[in-house]
């Protein structure tokens, strides 16, 4: 039996024609990084970190089902006034039930303000350290388009 290896193996010369191809790509890559950086805006500089980023890893809680907004960070007053009643046609969509207010109450914390239900007694000790987003808006009353 004689079987060529030469045929279907890769030799050493053909290994770093095409492992220096990837290293110069790399280069390349790092090149056009600096370039692009060095023409940035007093402006767009503004926007860089200050610092050199030191996180390595993300945590991501996808917590699909967690506590209801109006439990939690988002105070809507306008609930209780309406409780039990039920909503237009227009803004039905299949709405079986009425309105439901929280029934926890909510308070300012922290120097802040950050307004949040009593179910986070400890986490409103760090009320100036959270980042709270309110403005956030749809029609759509379906969540599951935007998971």
């Amino acid at each position: 039996m004689n079987h060529d290896v030469t045929a279907d193996s890769t030799n050493r010369r053909r290994w770093l024609q095409t492992a220096s191809l990837g290293f110069g790509i790399a280069g390349l890559a790092g090149l056009c990084q600096q370039l692009q950086a060095a023409e940035l805006s007093p402006q767009q500089r503004l926007l860089q970190p200050h610092f050199v980023p030191r996180a390595k890893r993300v945590i991501l809680l996808f917590m699909n089902g967690g506590p209801s907004h109006v439990d939690t960070f988002d105070p809507k007053p306008a609930l209780a006034t309406h409780a039990g009643q039920k909503p237009s046609e227009k803004e039905t969509r299949r709405a079986k039930a009425g309105y439901m207010p929280s029934p926890f109450r909510f308070l300012p914390h922290g120097s802040s303000g950050v307004v949040m239900s009593e179910l986070f007694p400890h986490l409103s000790q760090c009320a100036d350290d959270l980042c709270v987003i309110r403005s956030m808006h749809t029609d759509v009353p379906n969540h599951e388009p935007g998971l």
